[in-house]
Formats: C-alpha cells, structure tokens, sequence
C-alpha cells in the first residue's frame, strides 16, 4: 500500500469510529490497555493463578512485549495524528497500547483456552477479552491519538510475538495452571 492510500485508508476509518462513538465510553475503554492498569492486573492475577510459573510467564509476556513496542518506535518514529483529544507524547507507530492489550489479554485468551474452567466460562471470557481487544484499539483511533495502520500494525506484531511465546510457554512450562 503506497504511503497516500495508507493515509487516506486511516483518514477514513478515523472519520467512521468518530462518527459512532462517544468520548467517555472510548476514553475509559483506552484505559483498559494503560500500562498502569496491565500491571495492576498482572498483580492481582498473583491471586487468581495457582501455578506461580505461569504467574511469572505473565510478568515476562508484559515486559517483553513492552520492550519490543520501544524498539519499534525508536526504529520507525512515525510522528502521531495532529487530531488528539487527549495528551500523549511519543511516537505513533506501532500503537503501544494496541500491542500490550492484544499480548496482555491474548495471552490471558491462551491460558484460558488451555485451562479445566467450563466450556461456557471459557467461551464467554474469551469473547469479553476478545472484543476488549479490539476496542482498545478502536479507542486509540477514536481518541486520535494513533492511525488504524499504527493499531493494527500492533495487533498482528503482538499476535506473531504470542504465537512464539505461548509456544515457548507450553515447551518450557508444560501449560500447567
């Protein structure tokens, strides 16, 4: 995709999420992708997870994904949209907040998917966690902060990072909870 259909294909999708969405519901969605609340999450999930190995993969997922998302703005530095309605500072490209929450919670999707809980239970926590997901990364659009490329650039560098991890995950650890 040449660099103005790129920019013509985020300006549309930008005016589309605008037009349906509302600023408070998008602004308390983005924070569901903060590195705040992720690590928060991580600290209580001590509680929630048995098997402190996975706990720990937990930690490492995080960390990791974080750093990755670093380098890649460092290497890219795509300048942000000029339409924020919220303050950030940093570069756009990938979205942090995009690749953390698809890391973050598609990991929880894995060991959810391998766990004994119910087949219900499983199935409704991975679709609350699945659309989580994907308006966290609609809420960065909305909030103009990031451009649809950035979000789903995010979303598919996180998901072949997790296809990776959750491999060496069940190698080393054996997918125990």
């Amino acid at each position: 995709m040449s660099n103005g259909k790129l920019i013509k294909f985020d300006n549309s999708f930008y005016e589309f999420v605008y037009s349906i969405g509302t600023y408070d519901f998008f602004k308390t969605i983005t924070f569901f992708g903060s590195a705040f609340l992720l690590i928060c999450f991580t600290l209580l999930l001590y509680f929630v997870i048995k098997n402190k190995k996975t706990w720990i993969s937990v930690i490492f997922n995080l960390c990791i994904v974080s750093i990755l998302n670093f380098i890649l703005k460092i290497i890219i530095q795509r300048p942000r949209p000029n339409l924020k309605l919220i303050n950030v500072s940093g570069y756009s490209f990938p979205s942090g907040h995009s690749m953390s929450s698809m890391a973050f919670y598609g990991y929880l999707i894995y060991l959810i998917y391998k766990s004994n809980y119910n087949k219900c239970i499983k199935i409704t926590l991975i679709l609350i966690l699945s659309l989580l997901i994907i308006l966290i990364g609609i809420s960065r659009v909305y909030l103009g902060v990031h451009y649809i490329s950035d979000v789903l650039a995010g979303f598919l560098v996180s998901i072949s990072y997790l296809i990776v991890y959750t491999s060496l995950y069940h190698k080393f650890v054996g997918g125990s909870k």
